[in-house]
């Protein structure tokens, strides 16, 4: 028998079963930032969401009307998933599968408006880094910029005239065939504006994807789209301030984080680093986590005294998305597919960096000259010692 407890819905739905009403309005004031006004979502998504499994949340993040500018208002979907099909089927049948349902789920996204939309870290593929074997699952790199995958979505963003951000396993046919986890972006006419490499790769645990691929060499691109600017913060680099940070001073409006993580590991973390980001560098951020439990063909070890095994735990989804008032939305579910919709204000960004100032108060240069100082020779903490 297993000791693992047994999986719920939703902190949300936690809340609100054991809360007396005026008390859960006053955790949701504190742990939401404020009540968002829900979403109509059309009733042609909603039957594709309950015909094929799947989720759909709606909410909206308002600024303030200004007189010398309009609204700029844009529809932003993330989506979250469980893998279709075991991992020992055959590589091409778990990914066409895969393709299939997000397919269908795109779709739901795009009958709800949306412009922009995320998908989790990976997605077209289980989670295989942690398992540490490379065969057969190198086999599952593609290129990103005419991939099969890539080619799939290059058809929906034309179709639905949506941005499309899509997280991967890259095979860099230029370069040796190496490979990287790599998010591509590609436009709503249907090209590749380009693709960024994951910066922080983890050493913890069973994510130990160093076996797979290093840290990317792309720097922190923020890519100017037709909705706006966006940028991909993807899944460990949210544990980095810094990270976080350098997107916002390259411009960017939106700031996706696609991750896949699991509950033992970092369920405490998750609905406080995104949001935080959001607050700290004046952008809305939006955090994807895939969802489910992996299990694969052969045990692996931690190396942390564990028993071998073969799962990570379960993903538990849980994604939401955060504005830089501090507002966020609920999150979707811990065992259920998922596609979030928020509609949003790019004011918004501006409004608050205006208000608390945080870009005029943060003393860059100060930073810049302590860092220097910490990486030179001979470096000395600065503590002052009790004589």
């Amino acid at each position: 028998m297993s000791s693992r407890k047994p999986e719920y819905e939703s902190v949300e739905k936690l809340l609100s079963q054991h809360m007396p009403p005026d008390a859960l309005a006053e955790v949701k004031r504190v742990f939401y930032g404020k009540e968002l006004q829900a979403l109509s979502i059309p009733n042609e998504a909603e039957r594709l969401a309950l015909n094929y499994g799947f989720e759909i949340q709606g909410y909206k993040f308002e600024a303030r009307t200004e007189q010398l500018r309009a609204p700029r208002v844009v529809r932003v979907g993330i989506i979250q998933n469980h893998i279709v099909l075991p991992t020992s089927a055959p590589l091409k049948a778990q990914r066409d599968a895969i393709h299939e349902r997000i397919t269908t789920i795109v779709e739901a996204a795009a009958l709800c408006g949306v412009n922009v939309l995320c998908l989790q870290e990976a997605w077209p593929c289980p989670f295989v880094f942690c398992t540490r074997e490379k065969e057969p699952w190198c086999e599952l790199a593609e290129s990103a910029e005419d991939g099969p995958t890539t080619q799939l979505l290059r058809r929906l963003c034309k179709q639905h005239n949506i941005v499309i951000v899509s997280p991967i396993l890259e095979r860099d046919v230029d370069h040796e065939d190496i490979l990287w986890n790599t998010a591509v972006v590609i436009s709503n006419t249907g090209r590749v504006l380009g693709k960024h490499r994951k910066n922080h790769i983890p050493r913890v645990g069973d994510f130990n994807e160093s076996t797979y691929y290093m840290e990317g060499d792309t720097g922190h691109p923020v890519f100017e789209t037709r909705f706006g600017r966006i940028a991909v913060n993807i899944c460990y680099g949210r544990h980095h301030p810094l990270n976080w940070l350098m997107f916002g001073l390259n411009g960017a409006e939106i700031v996706f984080n696609p991750s896949a993580t699991v509950g033992e590991l970092s369920e405490p973390l998750w609905g406080v680093e995104a949001r935080n980001a959001a607050i700290a560098n004046g952008y809305f951020t939006f955090a994807i986590n895939r969802v489910g439990t992996e299990i694969y063909p052969n045990e692996f070890s931690s190396g942390d005294g564990r028993p071998a095994h073969k799962d990570f735990g379960h993903f538990y989804g849980s994604s939401y998305a955060a504005a830089p008032d501090g507002s966020r939305t609920p999150g979707l579910s811990r065992l259920q597919d998922g596609l979030m919709v928020a509609e949003l204000d790019l004011n918004l960004c501006r409004q608050i960096r205006d208000y608390w100032g945080f870009p005029m108060t943060q003393r860059l240069p100060l930073y810049s000259e302590s860092l220097n100082k910490y990486l030179s020779p001979g470096y000395k903490q600065q503590i002052i010692l009790e004589k």
